[in-house]
């Protein structure tokens, strides 16, 4: 739960019973003495109205910009919260007029939010629908509905329309849900009822008005209201839309996401509730499929927006949360959800929610979700989010408007408030009186973020390049041409201060074009809402659907702006809400084209081409791996992910001799390993295996098929893990010997064990006496991570008796560090194979086979420790030297190790306790900063709380100086500088060449690897599987890879595969990949997934 949520439970305890821009920026903010516009939000609190009685007080108003009176000129409405509204008239050159008094627009309210400039009544100039929420004690608290009278005036009639009575409001949308011509409205609510009261309620089902509560406590529930002739009839349970009073919405966000020419929903939702994204149906209904489409979502999730970032002509969503970037800033106010809690909130169904902004990338039938990898996941307390090209060069920026006017989650206040503030008033049987208690409260105003859009699916804040930097407490924003320049300008409503009002220069820039489109429509929907214009560039698609409700409480102008750089434009199109369409192929830049719905006579036709994909997913009758119930954090407190949770393991061979490889599939703790017989035409059956089963209580972690004891069948080598600090019985090693036929018995034989989390077993007849010997590396000492666990080199005397000979022959080996996987391949080409290792928080290291010992071989690899997962070493460019494919942990998450900003972990008794502690650094600006809160610190070592140290103290320290110097030289120090999953071309000598692979491939970590000439062209493609979910909650989770396909070419680089052409899809922790050969010379793909059932794959032939 955050912060403010506890906030406002103690402190309802306690109260229940009582820059100016350079001229040469893109964008110039301009001063109230130039345009007229001196709005100001101003928020007080007082006694009656104040934080503490009314939970939304700083979340401030929104801005709508549209023409009123079709001057050509887009004019400004500004909410305020408990001042006047105010609508200023544009006059032209930036100079606006308050016509708010005799325009008619004053009228009565309680709290103004949202606002809407729409044409509710068909009549062609624009109303302004304005969302009142605030306290229930206020009894005039009912929206308003500006009717536009045709001369600037306006007459409020929300009652005739049914729009008054809406509930506690936050915003609403205007749009055409069910095509039938006329504007339907969503009414979004958030819920009145206190957060502490609902102990996580998941009555989702459960209507407003059926509550049990107070009627003073309804009107939280959401309303889709359907225009009938004029009239708006709550449709919201007979069309799918949840109204319960746990339903906390501050963002709705409408655009077609299926691509079905349909408008569909998204619902932000603040604290625990999940949000919603309502998929219509087109039948007057929709379906709520959040958690079909996404992996996880904000967990405070607030302004919102739906725009196409990657010119692909599909609708991205942007949504906002709270989470800070600065390091320091971070550990003053914020504290995150326990692991205990997700797992509580995930079993009562409200998905997985991290604190953190949330860009879902849309791929016409799914999202990922890459706002860590994009560098747009933090921007600290957030409002308002904009996707819109602030630079005219034909990609989509993001505006994003945060701060909050007192810091209600400083921790330093908090303790203050729950030690100093608490027992003086239990002395003193007085209480503080609100003011004092409120001027107690930090108030730290912080710029909003400009992110530059780099084309790449990355983006830069440039707000400070731009001219938008001045520290403020913002919440809605809206953007339109004020100026008819060509680019948009931008209105941002803040908290008790002056608006922002910033002028787009970026007409200066001759090299970039635009294009403005204004449409026409028809009969009730005369500003065609709804419609889709699209402009073709080569393969890219430049997009915008109008819809004006965006962002936060706010609303757009109805005139299209289209940034273009410099690219050549083929052909606009737009696609009116009837359905007909009109193509123009030759498009006048820098102009405005206007378009209306009368001169379209085509109907739409969808493009139906669909590739034939490469790969096609088989049905199987594997069972499916079930972790046992144990949980790393309640043992080991700092530690980032578990690692008990990294199952299950996979071997493959022919153990019958049949032609047909078949399959091992471990087991977690009390699940027994199954050998699965391949019966050809990827038919598998399940074999009875009565030595698996005795050992059920083993988790199985590694595997491998090899002739142990030199019999001419293959016998099975299961290595035990887990990260649980039991009994070394429980980490044994196992062979189990074939009888030749496919069943298999318990070794009598003891195999050596190290007691470790073994990860990876890898069989080679390293010594060249004819048997097969063994590598078992292994992952972690259990239940303590970070120190260095045993590896064992056992040597097989021929009969299948091994014996562990490391430290003769390969001493260096048991100084690797944390090993996750490791293959044996000859990499000098001296027809011996050499072992490879890499592992977690080391550089990938090669131990040179001599024929009578591993040594170390120096390579450049060294220079490369970072997250690494496995290995696979192959030819790859047909050089005859081979080459690497190293999965490591991606870029898509919260911190990021470089060379030049690495990553560190210290390993030690820090306490002296008798407990090994670990503690994760990142470099800033040199320093060893930890990444873990002090609560999160102090809780583990308790020696933390006697310095005395405030939140605000802590937050400075580098773990050198928060540990003394002593204790810092004596851990054990490990370092990370690559994130990247990387090839590695061998150049002879231990010199290699590192590329990067594509950016889809650094979305999520990459656990496993497959090479196969997938399209037959001659060249290696490589298929990858990814995705760790077991971290604490502040880290997120990695699950944007559904599978990787990257094709080669012949110049050595690799292109990544969509996965509608691709065919490979998975959802879920892919943690082993192997390739099935069969008698017939055809192949299958096997992936075996954590706590899920295996899938195979064969080519789609």
């Amino acid at each position: 739960m955050m912060l403010k949520r506890i906030v406002f439970f103690f402190l309802s305890v306690a109260f229940t019973s009582c820059s100016k821009g350079n001229s040469d920026a893109l964008f110039t903010k301009l001063e109230s003495s130039q345009t007229g516009i001196d709005f100001q939000n101003e928020v007080a609190n007082g006694e009656n109205m104040n934080i503490f009685k009314y939970r939304n007080f700083y979340n401030g108003g929104g801005v709508a910009i549209g023409d009123i009176n079709n001057d050509g000129l887009a004019d400004v409405f500004f909410t305020s919260n408990l001042g006047e509204n105010k609508l200023y008239l544009n006059k032209g050159d930036l100079k606006f007029e308050d016509i708010t008094t005799k325009s008619g627009v004053n009228g009565k309210k309680a709290w103004s939010t949202g606002v809407v400039m729409v044409d509710i009544n068909g009549d062609g100039f624009l109303d302004i629908y304005v969302c009142d929420a605030g306290s229930n004690i206020d009894a005039i608290r009912k929206s308003q509905l500006y009717i536009n009278n045709g001369n600037s005036t306006f007459t409020e009639k929300a009652a005739e329309y049914n729009l008054a009575d809406t509930g506690i409001t936050t915003h609403a949308a205007f749009f055409d849900y069910d095509k039938d011509g006329d504007l339907d409205c969503y009414i979004l609510n958030n819920s009145f009822l206190p957060v502490s009261s609902l102990n996580y309620s998941n009555k989702r089902e459960l209507r407003d008005k059926d509550w049990d509560v107070a009627d003073i406590l309804k009107g939280g529930g959401d309303k889709l209201m359907r225009n009938d002739n004029g009239k708006f009839v709550d449709v919201s349970e007979s069309a799918g839309i949840y109204g319960s009073l746990i339903g906390f919405g501050l963002g709705v966000t409408v655009g077609d996401v299926n691509g079905d020419l349909y408008p569909d929903i998204y619902i932000s939702n603040d604290f625990y509730e999940r949000d919603y994204l309502y998929i219509n149906n087109k039948n007057g209904t929709f379906s709520e499929q959040i958690q079909t489409w996404a992996t996880h979502i904000s967990q405070a999730s607030m302004g919102a927006d739906m725009a196409d970032i990657n010119n692909d002509g599909r609708a991205d969503i942007f949504t906002t949360d709270m989470l800070p970037e600065g390091d320091e800033r971070l550990k003053t106010t914020t504290s995150f959800d326990n692991y205990d809690l997700l797992t509580r909130k995930l079993s009562m169904d409200f998905f997985n929610q991290y604190m953190s902004n949330a860009l879902h990338i849309n791929d016409g039938a799914r999202f990922t979700e890459i706002a860590n990898y994009a560098g747009v996941a933090k921007t600290d307390w957030s409002w308002g989010a904009l996707l819109f090209d602030m630079d005219n060069d034909g990609y989509k920026d993001i505006y994003v408007c945060n701060g909050i006017y007192h810091d209600l989650t400083n921790q330093d206040f908090m303790d203050f408030f729950a030690n100093d503030l608490m027992q003086k008033m239990v002395i003193t049987g007085k209480k503080d009186d609100i003011e004092t208690i409120i001027a107690k409260m930090p108030s730290t105003p912080i710029p909003n973020y400009a992110f530059k859009n780099n084309h790449n699916l990355t983006f830069t804040n440039n707000a400070t390049n731009w001219g938008l930097d001045t520290p403020s407490f913002s919440n809605g924003a809206a953007y339109g041409d004020l100026d008819n320049d060509g680019d948009l300008d931008l209105v941002v409503n803040n908290v008790n201060m002056e608006s922002f009002v910033y002028r787009n220069n970026s007409e200066k820039n001759k090299a970039n074009h635009f294009v403005k489109v204004k449409l026409k429509g028809a009969a009730q929907n005369k500003f065609a809402l709804g419609s889709v214009v699209e402009l073709y560039s080569g393969k890219e698609i430049i997009r915008q659907e109008l819809i004006p409700s965006r962002g936060f409480q706010s609303s757009i102008d109805y005139v299209m702006t289209f940034g273009l750089g410099n690219k050549k434009i083929d052909s606009l199109q737009v696609i009116w809400p009837n359905g007909k369409s009109k193509t123009i192929k030759k498009v006048a830049l820098n102009t405005t084209i206007n378009l209306s719905i009368a001169d379209a006579t085509t109907d739409y036709v969808f493009k139906s081409t669909q590739p034939k994909p490469l790969f096609k997913e088989v049905k199987s009758n594997f069972l499916a791996h079930k972790e046992n119930d144990y949980i790393d954090f309640d043992y080991e407190g700092l530690i980032s992910k578990m690692l008990s949770q990294e199952g299950p393991s996979l071997a493959v061979g022919d153990i019958n001799g049949d032609g047909n490889e078949d399959v091992f599939i471990g087991g977690a703790k009390g699940q027994s390993g199954k050998i699965y017989l391949n019966k050809g035409n990827n038919s598998f059956a399940v074999t009875s295996q009565k030595a698996l089963d005795t050992d059920a209580n083993f988790e199985d972690t590694a595997a491998s098929f090899f002739d142990a004891d030199g019999d001419g069948d293959l016998d099975l080598l299961v290595g035990s893990g887990g990260n649980e600090r039991t009994s070394p019985d429980n980490y044994l090693n196992r062979l189990y010997l074939n009888n030749g036929k496919g069943t298999f018995v318990k070794s009598t034989t003891v195999i050596p064990s190290a007691s470790t989390n073994v990860s990876v077993i890898a069989p080679n007849d390293f010594d060249n006496d004819g048997d097969v010997d063994v590598f078992v590396g292994s992952r972690s000492v259990p239940g303590v991570y970070g120190i260095d666990p045993k590896h064992l080199l056992l040597e097989n005397d021929g009969k299948g008796n091994f014996t562990n000979v490391i430290d003769k022959k390969a001493f260096k080996l048991n100084a690797t560090g944390m090993i996750t996987d490791a293959v044996w391949e000859d990499i000098d080409n001296d027809n011996k194979k050499d072992l490879i290792i890499v592992g977690d928080w080391i550089a990938p290291q090669i131990f040179k086979n001599t024929g009578r010992r591993l040594a170390a071989f120096k390579s450049n690899l060294s220079n490369y420790s970072g997250f690494w997962n496995s290995v696979q070493c192959v030819d790859l460019n047909n050089d005859g030297k081979k080459d690497f494919i190293i999965g490591n942990k991606g870029t898509n998450t919260a911190y990021k190790a470089s060379a030049k900003n690495p990553m560190k972990l210290f390993t030690n008794d820090f306490d002296n306790n008798g407990t090994i502690e670990q503690i994760t650094t990142r470099s800033i600006e040199g320093r060893d900063m930890p990444i873990n809160l002090k609560q999160e610190l102090a809780k583990q070592i308790p020696s933390i709380k006697k310095k005395n140290l405030s939140y605000g103290d802590y937050a400075k320290k580098s773990v050198q100086e928060i540990f003394a110097q002593d204790v810092i030289a004596n851990s054990l120090q490990k370092s990370a500088v690559i994130q990247e999953s990387v090839v590695a071309i061998n150049k002879g000598n231990g010199q290699f060449e590192i590329k990067v692979l594509p950016d889809q491939v650094q979305f999520s970590s990459v656990n496993t690897s497959c090479v196969m000439d997938i399209n037959k062209d001659g060249i290696l493609d490589i298929i990858l599987g990814g995705n760790q979910y077991e971290f604490k909650p502040q880290f997120g989770r990695l699950d944007a890879s559904h599978g990787c396909v990257l094709l080669g070419n012949k110049k050595g680089e690799y292109s990544w595969l969509p996965y509608a052409n691709s065919g490979f899809f998975i959802t879920g922790e892919v943690q082993k990949m192997r390739i099935i050969k069969n008698k017939n010379n055809t192949t299958a793909i096997l992936a075996v997934l954590n706590n899920n059932a295996p899938k195979l794959f064969t080519s789609n032939e």
